[in-house]
This record gives structure tokens, sequence and C-alpha cells, in this order.
């Protein structure tokens, strides 16, 4: 057995883990083309590289299939229900920064607080018959942050691709989504509300608290802790 670690498996997210690890005197690589998964580790006794996309890794920390896993801090929370109960938080690894923010369109002038939104969305619905529609990706983390601020009459519209988009499709009068820039927000007329965001989010290094460890395991996980100083 050995202790099984997800890193995403391509793009910016996987170079910088690369890094991160590198510059603690471990080395993971992958071992075939870009399309395989296969990786390797040296420099730390005992554990597996994995290689997954960003968003199945925290379903696999939640299910015990994988030990630990670098993914962002959004998608542990938006993705597993009672996280802390299943996934342990680490490292903050200090790269992959971005906000989960609400954003509306530039012209409505009046809009620039959630409280703003509330208001907006009491009078959408007597005007239009339906709820304000919120486009978004993170509906958990939409959902709970909107009661706190106690805002209720919206809905949420689901949107796995282009969210900055779904306002000049006509399918949303707002969007929840992830920015790092703000840079697609602006192209697309979007303005940013103020307050908080929804989540600061960042690469995060996390165990699951489900996987089953064998005795060599937990000897790993000791060794790998102490070379990265954790």
């Amino acid at each position: 057995m050995s202790l099984k670690l997800g890193v995403p498996s391509k793009g910016r997210l996987m170079e910088d883990t690369f890094a991160w690890f590198g510059a603690r005197g471990i080395t993971l690589e992958r071992t075939g083309s870009d399309r395989e998964y296969a990786g390797a580790v040296s420099g730390a006794q005992g554990v597996e590289l994995i290689l997954m996309s960003a968003g199945e890794i925290p379903r696999e920390l939640a299910a015990g299939r994988i030990d630990l896993g670098v993914t962002g801090t959004d998608l542990v929370r938006e993705k597993i229900a009672l996280w802390p109960e299943q996934i342990e938080t680490l490292v903050e690894l200090g790269f992959g920064f971005a906000d989960l923010i609400i954003a509306v369109p530039r012209f409505w002038a009046d809009v620039s607080t959630l409280d703003d939104l509330d208001a907006v969305a009491a009078s959408f619905r007597a005007k239009h018959g339906f709820r304000l529609r919120i486009a978004t990706k993170y509906h958990r983390l939409v959902r709970e942050h909107l009661k706190e601020a106690g805002v209720a009459d919206y809905q949420l519209v689901d949107s796995q691709g282009a969210t900055e988009g779904t306002i000049k499709n006509g399918t949303a009068e707002a969007v929840a989504d992830i920015t790092s820039t703000g840079a697609t927000l602006e192209a697309n007329h979007l303005k940013v509300l103020g307050g908080d965001p929804v989540l600061k989010s960042q690469a995060t290094l996390f165990a699951s608290k489900t996987s089953e460890l064998s005795g060599d395991d937990r000897t790993a996980l000791v060794g790998l802790k102490a070379k990265l100083g954790l």
C-alpha cells in the first residue's frame, strides 16, 4: 500500500503544485504523456501520485479513495456537505487565489450591495412574475451566503459553462462565479457587488478523514508532513 496523493492533472494548478512540493525537496512528475494520468514521487517514501481533475479531488477525499489531495477551497466547500467531518485542511499553498463573487450588470446603477439586490429582486418578481435568476455552478455556497444576508426572492440557475455570458444571453439577471482578475467580468460589462465575497479561495493541501491507513501509510504520512514542515 502507498499513501495516495491526488494532484490536478493539468494547467497552472498542476504546475504550481509540482513547484510547491519541489521547493520542499519532493519531486512530483508526470510519467506518461499529457493524456495519461500516471505520476511518480521522489524525495518522500511510500507516497503515490495520482493525477485527476481538481473537481474530482474533493469527492475522492471524502470517500477515502485518496489520502491527500490538492484542490481549491471553493471546490471542497461546494461539493462536500459537512466537509469538515470528512476532510481536514493541512496547509494553504499560497497560489490559485480566486474570489467567489456575485456580479450584476454595470448599468444597474442603484445596485451595489446585497441589500440593493434584495430590493431589486422583490420588485423584479412583482414586475416579471418570476424570481430574479442568478447563474452559478456554486449552488451550496451562494445559497448559504444569500441566506445569511437575508436575500430570499431569487432562484439559482445552473451554469457549467461561460457563466458571465448568461446575462447577455438572457438566461440570468445576475451571476455568481469565481474570479481572480475580474477581466472577464469587465469584458461582459458586469460589476461585483460590494462587501465580502461569498468565499476567498486558494489551492490547499487537504487530508481525508475517512481513508483507511495502514501502519506503513501512517509512517509515510508522518515522514511527508515532516518534510513539508507540517
